[in-house]
Parts: C-alpha cells; structure tokens; sequence
C-alpha cells in the first residue's frame, strides 16, 4: 500500500475498533449485572426461593428486579464512556500528552550531550528524508529495558521517545533501526489510532481498579457479614476488570501485531541496512531488562511500543501478545542472522556531540546536474525529472534509502555553526525570518525596519547577522532549515513565538509583494505553532466537492513556474490544463492571476488539508503534471511543492536526491 491507502486503512481501523469496543463492553455489562444480580440474592435470598422448593440459581436470579439489570448496565456504559472520554481529552494535546504521561523528559534541540544529540541528529535525518516535520524528541530517564514509541495526531505533529536503555545500549545503526520503525508508525497512520486505543480501552479496565478499591476498603467495615459482601463484590469486580483486561489486550494484539511487522520492514527500506533493526532486536533478547517498562502505564501504551513493554503471565500462546516473537521479527528482516557472530563484530561507537555518521559527507553519485549559467543560481536550473505524475504521487511518505543518504550529506553541506543555532530558541526563529529577506540589501533593509517596527527589533538583527550564512542556500534548503528549526521555535516562550510571527509576517509583506513559496512558509509556520489537539475529521470525499480551490492552488502552482515574456501565457495555459486533467477537473477556466488573493489561498489549504487520503492523490498527481508538463522540474519548483504537501500532511521527500548538496550553495 502507498502512504494514502494506509492512511485509509488505519482510518478504517478505528472504525474496527469501535466494533471490539462495543463488543467489549457489552461484555463487561454483563460480567456487571451477573455480579449485582448474585449480591442482590446473596442479602436476600429467602424472599426470592419458592416455598418448600430447594434454592435454584437461576429461579433467584430472574426473580431479581428488572430495574437492577437496566440500571447496572446503564451505570456501566456510563462509566466505562466517561473514563474512556476523560482519557481522550487528557490525551488531546497528541505525542506530548502521551510522552508527559509515562514521564519522559523532552530533549533541547540544541542539546551538546553526546547520546542525545546522536538520537536528535537520527531523527533529524529521517524527518528530512521522508519530508516530515521533524518530531520532538523525548527520552524516559527512568527506563533500563531497550524501548521506544512515536505518537501524535498526525504526520505534521508527532514525538518520538525512547528509554535510557536505547541510548545506551544500542550503537548508531541500531539506534537508527530504531528510529527509523518508529517513523513507519508515524506515516503509515498507526500513530492516530494508538492515542484512540489508549482513551477508549481505559474505560474498560477501570471496574477491575473500582474491585480492587472495594476490597482494599473492607478493614474499615464492622459487619462480618458486610465486610464479605464487600470482600465478594470487590473480588467480582477485580475478576470483571480482568475480563476487559483480557478484551483490551485482545483488541491491542489484534490491531498492532501486523503493523509492527510492517513497521520492521520500512526500517529496512529506509535504512537499507537490516543488520541495523536486526541487531536492535537482538539486543532486546541479550538485555536482563529486555524491552520491559517499568511505568505504571505501560500497560495501557504496549500497543504503541517498539518491543513487549509488560510481561503477560496468560498469554494463550501468544493470542495476548502485543507484538510477534523477537525470534520472527528478526527472521523476517534478516533470515541470515546469526546473534552469535553478530555479537563478536557488533560495532560500539562512541557518539560524538555532533552525533553525525562518520563518512556521512560528500556526494553519493548519481546523474550530476548541469552546472548553472554565470549569475544563474542552481534554484532555477531545469532537472530532467524522468517521472509521470503518477509514479510521482508514489514519492509522498516513501521511506527511500538513498532519500536517507541525502539528508545527511545536506546536513553536512550547511554552513558552519549554522545547525548549531538552529537548535537554539533565538537562533532558531532568526534563521527562518533570514530565509525570506530579499538578496537586494536595499529592499532587505525595508523588511527589517518592519520587523523592528513590529516590535521584533532583537529577532530583526539576530536574523540579519545569520543573513551571511543562509543566504547562500538554494531552495533545496529551505524547507529542510524550516524543519531543523520548528522544535527550537516550539520550545520558545509564548512572547517570542508571537514576536516571531509578527517579524515574519512584517517581513513578507514589508515589499508589498508576497511569493506563493513566502505564504506557504507562514502558513507552515502558523499551523505548527498552533497548539496540537485532535485534527479536524475528513469533511471532503471527494476532490470535485473542493474544485474552486483545488483549482485555485493549481493556478497558483502553475503561475509559479511561469516564464517571463510571451512564453508565459502558453507555459501557464500548458500546465494548468495538464494539472486539471489529472485531477479530473478539466473544463473549467483558470482563476484570473487578480482574482487569487492569499487569504483565500489559505482557506483553500485548510480546506485541502481535510479532503479523504483516498482522494489527495489526484490532487498531488495534477500538481506534479503542471511543475512537470515539459519533463523538467527546477528546484525552487520541486522545493515549493514538498512545502504545498507539508500544508496538506501530504509529506514528500527530496526530490532531487542525486545532486550534491555543495552544488546548491552559492
């Protein structure tokens, strides 16, 4: 499946659950009656046997008031949907809510410790190959066993954690197997669905605690005969809290196992080195900690981790296992695996604070790109693309090796001291406001004064001073510099997030003329400093039901990449009727270039952004076709379309992943 079938797929998986769900609780209402039913004949079993007749079990329990029956189950649904809609809601705010709750500590993205900025710098690298925003990182100080999980609500907005055994048991290739299974989680739509399951089976296992509550309360009883009523209900009611234990398992093991499967092979894709997961896996069989979790809720997120986090004393041969044996897990990756010589050559490395891989640098190979023209800069150079629009739609969330490859030569390639800053608060919005200062000083100068204008006067010369070291970056860095820098931005105060927009807003619209690729920036921005909650449901089926603004951002697409002269009214008319097709929408005229206003733009893109996975590819697919009409791309093109799918949580990589990032700094 492509990333929008599993998009769909664990759409659809939600709505699975909601059946065990139901099915579940229609269990435990009845374990509840059951148990009311026995302690209401238990205090008066004489009024409800027959005269002369000997006692019968089930005679006494019909004789029981309806009413008893009705309101026990009406008091379990209530409870089991109120603590299930409480643990939603505590659950709201996505990765972070989860991550705070098991009590990991986020790590500074600027952090100098050798472990962690290895971990930072791994997940970095992902984020950039597969074209998503680059997730907090977390780490669980508290943890010994060699464990992780990713959450969030969506692609754009999720956390990756890990426990203190990972840092410092696994080595990089291991780590990196890790992360990189983890970031399957994150584009295959698993992430969605672990939060869901972590809310509503709550609900469920919460009568076993109210049991244990009720038994732990009998010492304060006098009543002999009370206290083992109590004794008897609570004991019932612990008994019934395993039986939706055993639900909520059941349900975790029936949706998860398959995905970590999935999630093992991506990480072989991704990282082209199944030695890498192999080898992680392997250390979690070596660990005397193995993969356990020692938090409270570890229990309530095995679903979500990367190894078995609770050890199960009734497993039914596996039936309740969250995950497949490490045995077969390794297997699958790499048949040829053998842990004992793996273990004799098993590299350890010693992390530096860069935390880069050693030889990470220099070109790969692959086609070279001609060299641009004198004063030419390389952003505007044409690429032979080589793809349809449709092969093209297969590149959004691939995990690519090579993709891989790219993304630490181009984190290489950025100048010094510069990534350094970006993981700093200050330096980290400075950068993104110099990504948008004109290369004219004259005209750049207008945007600072209407920075400092603003009230952003400190944020206005930070950025002019780091103006040396990013204004050499072609486009190809744009996006990537964006992405680096968001966790440091999202780490700030609420007062310097709102000097931020106010400096980067004054700065685009200082020249009185705002670029599709400067709107798509802010809107970017805006959307991740917009606190996570739960997205918006899919409100469009169908791409027809949004056509005027699919078409409005096709328009704008394909005013893009126009040329200047005579030429540009054909190479307009040329790629917006390509796109259309695509997208099925030929026959309608072109919004007019004075009838595209940017806000309306930007309602398009949040309308877009809630339109059904299965129909975002044609969307995609037309917005290929037009960049593409004349079998080349250029990179500000290429660039401006990964921006317009990280607008849409449509995430694209690299695309020009042969070239040697060096080539595109000036």
């Amino acid at each position: 499946m492509n990333f929008f079938e599993h998009q769909d797929a664990a759409r659809r998986s939600t709505r699975r659950l909601v059946l065990f769900y139901a099915l579940a609780v229609l269990g435990v209402v009845i374990a509840v009656d059951l148990v009311l039913a026995g302690v209401y004949v238990w205090g008066f079993a004489e009024l409800y046997t027959p005269q002369g007749a000997a006692p019968g079990l089930w005679s006494q329990l019909a004789a029981v008031p309806r009413g008893l029956y009705v309101w026990g189950a009406l008091g379990t649904v209530a409870v089991i949907l109120i603590v299930s809609l409480v643990h939603m809601a505590k659950l709201s705010s996505g990765g972070d809510a989860v991550a705070r709750m098991v009590g990991a500590r986020p790590v500074d993205p600027g952090t100098r410790d050798p472990l962690e900025r290895r971990l930072v710098n791994v997940v970095e690298e992902m984020a950039i190959a597969s074209g998503v925003r680059v997730p907090r990182v977390y780490v669980m100080d508290q943890e010994s066993g060699i464990n992780a999980f990713a959450a969030g609500w969506d692609v754009s907005n999720s956390v990756v954690a890990v426990t203190r055994g990972t840092l410092e048991t696994l080595n990089r290739d291991e780590l990196q197997g890790v992360v990189a299974h983890e970031f399957s989680h994150i584009l295959n739509g698993d992430m969605r669905l672990n939060i869901r399951m972590m809310g509503v089976l709550a609900g469920i296992v919460f009568i076993g605690a109210v049991g244990e509550f009720f038994m732990r309360g009998t010492s304060r009883s006098d009543s002999s005969k009370e206290a083992g009523g109590i004794i008897a209900a609570g004991l019932a009611l612990f008994l019934i809290g395993y039986i939706g234990l055993f639900f909520a398992r059941l349900i975790k093991a029936a949706v998860s196992r398959q995905r970590e499967f999935l999630a093992d092979a991506s990480s072989v894709q991704f990282t082209r080195n199944p030695e890498g997961i192999a080898g992680a896996l392997d250390q979690i069989r070596a660990s005397t900690h193995g993969a356990l979790i020692a938090d409270r809720h570890a229990e309530d997120m095995s679903h979500m981790l990367f190894g078995q986090g609770i050890r199960l004393r009734l497993s039914l041969a596996g039936l309740l296992d969250t995950h497949p044996p490490l045995d077969e897990r390794i297997r699958r990756v790499n048949p040829r695996f053998q842990p004992a010589s793996y273990r004799g050559r098993r590299p350890v490395d010693a992390p530096s604070a860069e935390g880069l891989p050693q030889g990470a640098a220099g070109f790969a190979g692959g086609a070279a790109a001609a060299p641009a023209a004198e004063g030419q800069r390389p952003g505007d150079v044409s690429y032979a693309w080589g793809r349809t629009a449709g092969e093209s739609v297969a590149l959004v969330g691939a995990l690519d090796g090579g993709k891989l490859d790219f993304a630490q030569r181009l984190l290489r390639a950025l100048p010094p001291g510069l990534h350094e800053r970006l993981g700093q608060s200050d330096g980290a919005c400075a950068a993104i406001v110099a990504l948008l200062l004109a290369g004219k000083d004259s005209v750049m100068e207008e945007q600072l004064a209407a920075a400092k204008a603003a009230g952003a006067g400190d944020l206005a010369e930070a950025a002019r001073a780091l103006v040396p070291s990013v204004r050499p970056l072609g486009p190809a860095f744009h996006l990537p510099v964006i992405d680096l820098a968001l966790p440091a931005v999202k780490a700030a105060t609420k007062e310097a997030q709102r000097k931020f927009l106010a400096a980067l807003e004054a700065v685009i619209y200082a020249d009185r003329r705002v670029s599709l690729h400067e709107f798509v920036v802010l809107s970017l921005v805006r959307a991740q400093l917009t606190p996570a909650g739960r997205p918006p449901p899919i409100k469009y089926r169908a791409l027809a039901e949004v056509r005027d603004e699919a078409l409005a951002l096709l328009s704008l697409i394909a005013y893009a990449g126009q040329r200047p002269g005579p030429e540009g009214e054909r190479d307009f008319a040329a790629a917006f009727e390509a796109g259309a097709k695509e997208m099925a929408l030929a026959g309608g005229a072109a919004p007019g270039r004075d009838a595209l206003k940017l806000d309306g733009i930007g309602a398009a893109l949040g309308k877009l952004k809630s339109v059904s996975p299965l129909a975002k590819p044609a969307l995609v697919k037309g917005l290929f076709a037009a960049v593409s009409v004349d079998g080349t791309i250029r990179i500000m093109e290429a660039e401006l379309m990964r921006l317009v799918g990280a607008a849409v949580d449509c995430p694209l990589p690299p695309l020009f992943d042969n070239l040697d990032p060096a080539d595109l700094v000036t």
